[in-house]
């Protein structure tokens, strides 16, 4: 596939996603696992990747994943045309619903809509989670050999329940754990 083609596809693909994605970075995350699946660009252990790389720079999580898929798949050129792609049809929706809101704020219909929205994109950040989790804490295959439940959780379930400890009971700077998240990650890759 020549050079223009390919950012032609991604701009068709991360338009898709951006004009269907409701709620931010984390409800691109089922699109990405189905353009994934179709378009062979990457797969569900490269959006974990992605995920974790994005969370860790700065800049919105779809920005940085649609930049590293551009990236990967044409070089300097698809670093721009995919996240440029992303946020275009999100920008021509604000101002249209923006413009309309003025007029009907106070609509019941409008509310409404509003309301219904809520659980569609608590939805979509959900079935992400489930994705991402059951991709990169569990270890389904060790699981299938040895029907042992044990064999199920690696040390990444270990890491993201000792997180998810302090998180819920101290003030812990957020960065730092990401840090030693990484430094627990390398130490127990190389066991």
């Amino acid at each position: 596939m020549n050079e223009i083609m390919k950012l032609l596809h991604l701009s068709i693909e991360f338009g898709k996603v951006g004009l269907f994605s409701v709620g931010g970075g984390l409800a691109t995350l089922p699109f990405l696992y189905h353009m994934g699946q179709r378009t062979h660009w990457f797969t569900a252990n490269d959006v974990s990747d992605m995920i974790a790389i994005s969370q860790s720079t700065p800049g919105p999580m779809g920005i940085n994943m649609a930049t590293s898929v551009g990236f990967t798949i044409a070089g300097l050129w698809g670093a721009v045309v995919a996240p440029v792609s992303l946020t275009v049809p999100s920008i021509i929706i604000i101002i249209m619903i923006s413009h309309a809101l003025r007029k009907f704020q106070d609509s019941v219909l409008v509310q409404d809509i509003f309301y219904g929205l809520r659980p569609a994109s608590i939805g979509l950040i959900v079935t992400a989670g489930i994705s991402v989790a059951k991709g990169s804490l569990l270890d389904i295959e060790k699981y299938h050999l040895s029907k042992n439940i044990v064999n199920l959780f690696d040390y990444k379930s270990i890491i993201l329940a000792i997180i998810i400890a302090i998180l819920t009971k101290f003030k812990f700077n957020p960065i730092l754990l990401i840090v030693l998240s990484a430094i627990a990650g390398i130490i127990f890759k190389f066991q």
